[in-house]
């Protein structure tokens, strides 16, 4: 590893979902978007749910994340998620679906609506969208 690189680790409950070494790593925390390059200063951020963007020498690599943490250290950034999925793995057909059933529980002006949890499911479906390319 070099002192132009760091090694990026993104962890769910269930699964590593990235580990390599990187250029830099671009994510949406709860204040805005950060970019983290070599020689950051140590941090923990809270995430929103957003885009994850990954550059290696000419390559971008892109993911959905779903809130979480940032941890950055003088050698490697980990990314904590509930869930996170790089853009090869997020299946079109059923993000489109659940924005559809994000979107028709947010019409329902009914008492039974949890509002914050239809307008979270709603923005993680457009993430995921925008992520694979699909702008939802």
């Amino acid at each position: 590893m070099s002192d132009k690189t760091f090694i990026l680790t993104v962890v769910t409950p269930e699964r590593r979902v990235f580990q390599e070494t990187v250029n830099m790593v671009i994510v949406r925390t709860t204040d805005g978007e950060m970019g983290v390059l070599p020689g950051h200063i140590p941090l923990v951020a809270p995430l929103a749910i957003g885009p994850l963007r990954i550059k290696t020498g000419d390559d971008e690599r892109k993911a959905a994340v779903n809130g979480g943490f940032i941890e950055v250290t003088a050698q490697q950034v980990i990314i904590l998620s509930e869930s996170a999925e790089m853009e090869e793995e997020i299946d079109v057909a059923r993000a489109e679906s659940a924005r559809q059933r994000a979107l028709a529980r947010l019409d329902k002006r009914q008492a039974d609506v949890d509002y914050a949890r239809a307008q979270a499911a709603l923005q993680r479906a457009i993430i995921r969208l925008k992520v694979a390319g699909h702008e939802g």
